[in-house]
């Protein structure tokens, strides 16, 4: 493989947004299928991650297809369900939004934690991860779930070997956190702006 796993999400994230500015939803959730190799590399430790995250690109991505010149643009999906007012239902885009931009915090605040923190086990890094993203939205049992998965965490040196292909890996991490970390932030920003960024898992 040329270069690291990270190196076609670094590429996607490009074209993410259109000449003026704007999110696009084919090319932001192009990027977030990118991601899904690199969770690929943890094992059992994210199959509750991966299966949440591809589900919400897949309820996403079926609502862009329906019509892709009216959903162009990511944010619309979650404007029509606000005027709807059915944004908070769970099968929602505005869900299904909300929750692929949290686990995606907490992929970048992982990733962070690794070129911080060098002499972290894995399962310290995933813990610590997950207590400042996604565990102050999750109910009980998604909690608890989530830490015994965490504890199948692979091992630190063999999971980035793994990555690095024959790329520069801190490197690219780095760049994968301050690239990807500003598209995450507006996504929370705008979900705040029509009063989407507080939901719970129910």
């Amino acid at each position: 493989m040329e270069g690291t796993v990270f190196r076609p999400a670094l590429e996607g994230m490009k074209d993410v947004k259109s000449e003026n500015g704007v999110m696009l939803t084919k090319q932001f959730l192009d990027v977030c299928k990118l991601i899904l190799p690199v969770i690929d590399k943890f094992g059992a430790a994210m199959a509750i991650v991966k299966s949440d995250i591809g589900g919400n690109i897949t309820r996403l991505e079926n609502k862009y297809l329906s019509n892709p010149a009216k959903y162009e643009h990511l944010y619309s999906l979650v404007q029509e369900e606000v005027d709807a007012k059915t944004a908070k239902g769970s099968s929602s885009c505005t869900n299904g939004l909300l929750w692929l931009t949290r686990a995606m915090d907490f992929l970048v605040e992982l990733f962070r934690n690794l070129l911080q923190h060098q002499d972290w086990a894995m399962s310290q890094v995933c813990t610590d991860s997950y207590s400042k993203t996604l565990k102050q939205w999750h109910g009980w049992l998604a909690s608890s779930s989530f830490t015994v998965a965490m504890k199948l965490a692979p091992d630190r040196k063999k999971f980035l070997d793994v990555v690095a292909g024959s790329g520069d890996v801190y490197g690219d991490i780095e760049k994968f956190c301050s690239t990807f970390s500003p598209l995450l932030e507006e996504n929370h920003k705008f979900l705040a702006s029509v009063g989407m960024d507080g939901l719970k898992a129910s």
